[in-house]
């Protein structure tokens, strides 16, 4: 583990004022840990966060359309052990999601003890992309309420043994335009493309000050956001898994101890 923890420099710093405050890129990579040895870690703590079943990771991770989330995910669960491990992904609620309250939809996937739950967006979503597209024409919200709920509701989770971490992928004006051209224009990608991305890439500067306002009251000592470096997504991900790295590190140092009674009777009847 490093002596100083490394998520603190992504940490949220409530006295910059926007998103563009912070770096678009990380101004030394050399202090960077690798990308392969953090998922290499991450691979084998992750199963001891498993083999105990005592706490509970919730990752999750919002940004911009293309600002590398289903990559980033993808990225870290290259060595995990699928029992313990799950990623959703949260569009916009739909059908019976739409006729409950907004938290509803997250609840049944959150993680048990033991798992590491990756959500790509949340129910931050409906602080964010919902103040600018409400689900039915006449919604009128108490944000400042909404925002009352999401704080209770993890710093609740926290309490009850999981671990929040909230991660915002920030994205440059200029990067996000070339990402979504990109889109259209690689087959490859295209099927990512949806119309709303367009009325989305218009209203860049709403979404983003709607979902500045979010964080600033969403994030808490308990349940903290992290701002990330987005512009280049290998830079990204190698701080996300240096910082999911350290708290497994922390979370799940050893195996179980073994019960050598149960285990002397089992070796003398395998002998």
């Amino acid at each position: 583990m490093m002596t100083t923890p490394f998520n603190e420099t992504w940490r949220y710093d409530p006295t910059r004022q926007t998103l563009a405050d912070y770096a678009a890129d990380v101004a030394d990579e050399t202090a960077l840990p690798t990308l392969e040895t953090s998922l290499e870690n991450i691979g084998e703590y992750q199963r001891r966060l498993w083999a105990n079943r005592k706490r509970a990771v919730l990752l999750i991770v919002h940004g911009l359309d293309a600002s590398g989330k289903d990559s980033l995910i993808r990225t870290l669960a290259t060595y995990m052990d699928p029992a313990g491990f799950h990623a959703w992904s949260f569009g916009r609620p739909q059908g019976v999601e739409a006729r409950h309250d907004f938290l509803w939809r997250v609840v049944p996937m959150l993680p048990a003890f033991g798992e590491l739950t990756a959500f790509n967006r949340s129910h931050h979503e409906g602080v964010i992309a919902e103040r600018l597209w409400p689900i039915h024409a006449d919604d009128h919200y108490n944000w400042q309420a909404r925002y009352e709920a999401i704080r209770g509701f993890e710093n609740n989770l926290v309490r009850e043994g999981t671990t929040v971490i909230k991660c915002w992928l920030r994205l440059t004006e200029d990067e996000h335009r070339r990402r979504l051209v990109t889109r259209l224009d690689k087959p490859r990608k295209r099927w990512k493309f949806d119309p709303s991305d367009v009325e989305a890439w218009q209203r860049r500067d709403d979404y983003l000050a709607r979902a500045e306002e979010a964080i600033a009251a969403t994030h808490t000592a308990e349940a903290p956001w992290f701002i990330i470096p987005g512009d280049r997504k290998p830079v990204a991900r190698a701080v996300v898994a240096a910082m999911l790295d350290e708290q497994l590190q922390a979370l799940a140092p050893d195996y179980p101890e073994a019960d050598e009674k149960t285990l002397k009777a089992y070796r003398k009847l395998l002998t």
